[in-house]
């Protein structure tokens, strides 16, 4: 808005400023290393304004490049996700597609599959699916994920692995040299007995430390508490939010001691499932497969 003083554009965009220095060779953290804050300020803006556009780009090539008709699709959850939920309802209504059914990943990414007549089935009915898209939140070299910012990591997880292809589409500032400093990893627990657990993963040696916090406010917002209750997933269940300063050595390990803990419905590593990562820059698209 117009109205706004570049203090008020400085605050705004300093979480985009933070993360985008964290990847390699961006343009913000080339401006930065080369002493032109203005300019990098000026990137920022930029990058703030495009995200939309980015996301929009790599929701579409998904479906553009890897869904054909007769498909049974996954559909994930969250802002980038949902361009790509747009884009297969886009095909459908003008004849590109036919005979696809979707298998939704959350509540409201089913609203939004409905509301554009996307028809839908569950794993109850069809277990196999010929491919899921959906965003993340941190990617690591070996295209491990950290997933879970919405809310919804369990049905994700659970329609995703079913998936013969897994897509995953982001933009560049989700790229990362290790999981865990660049966004919190999400843990789904039971409401019962929700602090035991919290301290059970918390004292996890492949997890050594982290700080829980118990997502507070709406599930789909991610840790930043925006309510004075406990966030609720549409499963009935809590979500532990874990911060880390040093990236996770073992992904795999801490996935599995994770899932081996009494407490925990699932958590929000997402280890070799990935197919392929579509990747939104300001300088294009890219494509990343193990």
């Amino acid at each position: 808005p117009s109205n706004l003083t570049q203090e008020d554009m400085f605050v705004a965009l300093l979480p985009v400023l933070t993360k985008a220095w964290t990847v390699p060779n961006s343009i913000v953290a080339r401006e930065i290393r080369a002493h032109s804050v203005s300019r990098a300020f000026q990137q920022i803006a930029r990058m703030a304004l495009s995200q939309d556009e980015l996301k929009k780009q790599v929701g579409y090539k998904a479906i553009d490049d890897y869904v054909t008709s007769g498909m049974v699709v996954g559909l994930g959850t969250g802002s980038t996700a949902a361009f790509a939920v747009e884009r297969l309802g886009e095909k459908l209504a003008s004849g590109d597609l036919k005979d696809i059914i979707a298998v939704p990943t959350s509540v409201r990414t089913k609203e939004q599959a409905e509301e554009l007549g996307i028809p839908l089935v569950t794993l109850d009915t069809h277990s196999e699916l010929d491919v899921a898209i959906d965003g993340a939140d941190e990617v690591d070299p070996d295209l491990n994920l950290v997933k879970g910012g919405g809310g919804a990591l369990l049905r994700e997880k659970m329609v995703e692995v079913c998936a013969k292809k897994f897509i995953v589409i982001v933009d560049e500032t989700k790229i990362c040299d290790g999981l865990g400093p660049g966004f919190p990893l999400p843990v789904e627990i039971t409401q019962f007995c929700w602090e035991h657990t919290m301290r059970k993963v918390a004292a996890l040696p492949s997890l050594e430390g982290c700080s829980a916090k118990l997502r507070m406010g709406s599930a789909a917002t991610g840790s930043k508490p925006d309510g004075d209750e406990p966030a609720v997933t549409d499963n009935g269940n809590y979500i532990v939010d874990l911060f880390f300063t040093d990236p996770i050595q073992d992904a795999v390990k801490a996935a599995d001691e994770l899932k081996n803990t009494v407490g925990v419905v699932d958590h929000g590593l997402f280890c070799g499932m990935t197919t392929a990562v579509i990747i939104a820059a300001s300088d294009g698209i890219s494509v990343k497969e193990p």
